[in-house]
């Protein structure tokens, strides 16, 4: 492992002093397909046969809430503060060993929130039993990124983390097609104007990968990483909250200036319980969570306990959540709301379901 990250450092340190224009793109965009083939090498490498505790939890709830960290930010405080759980809290590092779930119920919602060991540098690679705590982020819906207000300079450190980790925060799938064919070559299509990447550039990191026949088809504008995270097809993403914590430690000039220079949601004091109710508000908004009304044949819909799910849900996702045999069982669905042409529309089991809707099952 040692040899693979002294390459991987080579590398970088060779990219950290190249100017990025169109003269250089091309080595570049082949200097970084091999650092992304040796830190999935050095990942598998690691990983590989080792046993030991997990972090592993099981899902519950209407969606789940991660809080992560270096050591001594206030995670274990502000999990106390949102759900009113337990957690060991002390002024010292590595006061949480293990993951601790919460239960948050906001807006008829119920979200699940766990507090996982603070991630150390080097976590990615395995240090500080990183791994397995940033793994358990990739099950979650949201990732909240506790900041200690003293060090704003963590932010970036974290991020380089949950990175190197295949974790995508606040960015969407790029929208690019990469079909493998036996022979013709590489074949490039794009819907828009590419900025950051030339056909040149594409070719090279195509060939790293040892993928000489490929179509491609291009409809965002990308960048040199963000075509490798699609080749790779193994990255998450994830919606995420910055907060910055311990608000109440400095004064309101040094709290402004950090806010900016790490473009930090919200300021907060978990300690202190400081802007919890708005941060819940965030949570929920940013989660993307939907209330459906469920209704009887016959009868009024129930509006007092809506069924919460997640924004673009199908009618098949909603029999999901209420019984394992309602697919299998199903026959059509009567549809009142905004997804609706007129109340009451018959609906079949891929329809997209809109907030407040009233849905009506018929089964079989």
């Amino acid at each position: 492992m040692v040899e693979y990250n002294r390459e991987i450092e080579e590398m970088e340190k060779e990219l950290g002093k190249m100017q990025y224009n169109k003269s250089t793109q091309k080595h570049f965009g082949l200097v970084r397909a091999k650092i992304a083939k040796l830190r999935e090498a050095e990942f598998k490498r690691s990983g590989a046969g080792k046993k030991g505790p997990s972090y592993a939890v099981r899902k519950s709830g209407d969606a789940t809430v991660i809080l992560i960290g270096f050591p001594s930010t206030g995670k274990s405080t502000l999990l106390n503060a949102l759900t009113g759980t337990h957690s060991a809290v002390a002024a010292y590092a590595f006061t949480t060993l293990t993951v601790i779930p919460g239960l948050l119920e906001y807006n008829h919602a119920k979200i699940q929130v766990l507090d996982v060991p603070g991630i150390v540098s080097g976590a990615a690679s395995g240090r500080g039993r990183g791994r397995e705590v940033l793994s358990v982020i990739r099950s979650a819906d949201l990732c909240i990124m506790v900041l200690d207000v003293n060090h704003p300079e963590h932010l970036s450190a974290l991020m380089k983390e949950v990175e190197q980790a295949g974790l995508r925060l606040n960015q969407r799938i790029p929208d690019v097609k990469i079909v493998k064919k036996t022979r013709g070559g590489v074949s490039i299509a794009s819907t828009v104007r590419l900025t950051h990447l030339e056909k040149d550039t594409i070719e090279t990191i195509l060939r790293e990968f040892k993928m000489n026949n490929t179509d491609v088809v291009i409809r965002t504008d990308i960048t040199v990483d963000q075509f490798i995270d699609v080749i790779e097809g193994n990255k998450v993403y994830i919606p995420a909250i910055v907060v910055l914590n311990k608000m109440d430690m400095v004064d309101e000039k040094t709290l402004k200036e950090v806010q900016k220079l790490t473009h930090a949601d919200l300021p907060i004091s978990a300690h202190q319980s400081v802007n919890i109710d708005p941060l819940k508000k965030l949570m929920y908004e940013r989660l993307d969570l939907i209330r459906v009304y469920c209704k009887e044949a016959g009868k009024k819909a129930d509006l007092n306990v809506p069924l919460i799910m997640k924004r673009n849900s199908t009618i098949s996702d909603m029999c999901n959540k209420l019984h394992k045999d309602f697919v299998g069982k199903f026959k059509f669905a009567r549809v009142w709301g905004t997804s609706s042409k007129f109340p009451g529309q018959k609906l079949a089991l891929k329809h997209v379901i809109h907030d407040k809707d009233v849905v009506e099952i018929h089964v079989r």
